[in-house]
């Protein structure tokens, strides 16, 4: 019986480069695509760009229009918080109401 024989580096060497020549023609076989194919793959990237960009464009607007809903709705509540709390009277202002009062009492007797 016969032992196994690795095969030396010339050996691989030559394997790989028949390897890349072989790869290499199979590329050159494919052919090339026309000068019509080319345009209307261009045209197509045109338009699906064209799309991307309506799409973008729309949902940026839409997150707009969110963003400007919720300012609205934080204003408003705002405006109700502060309907609904009036803003504390500083003691001075109690003092003269105090007086007023006191006043319009001591005139009516």
């Amino acid at each position: 019986m016969k032992g196994y024989n690795e095969p030396s580096h010339h050996d691989r060497l030559a394997a790989a480069a028949k390897a890349k020549d072989k790869a290499l023609a199979k590329l050159k076989a494919v052919p090339k695509p026309d000068e019509a194919e080319l345009a209307a793959r261009a045209a197509r990237r045109v338009e699906r760009e064209a799309k991307a960009e309506a799409k973008r464009k729309a949902t940026r607007e839409a997150r707009q229009e969110k963003q400007r809903l919720a300012q609205e709705a934080r204003e408003e509540a705002k405006r109700e918080q502060a309907k609904a709390n009036p803003p504390k009277r500083t003691e001075a202002e109690l003092k003269a109401a105090r007086d007023a009062r006191y006043a319009a009492r001591k005139n009516r007797k």
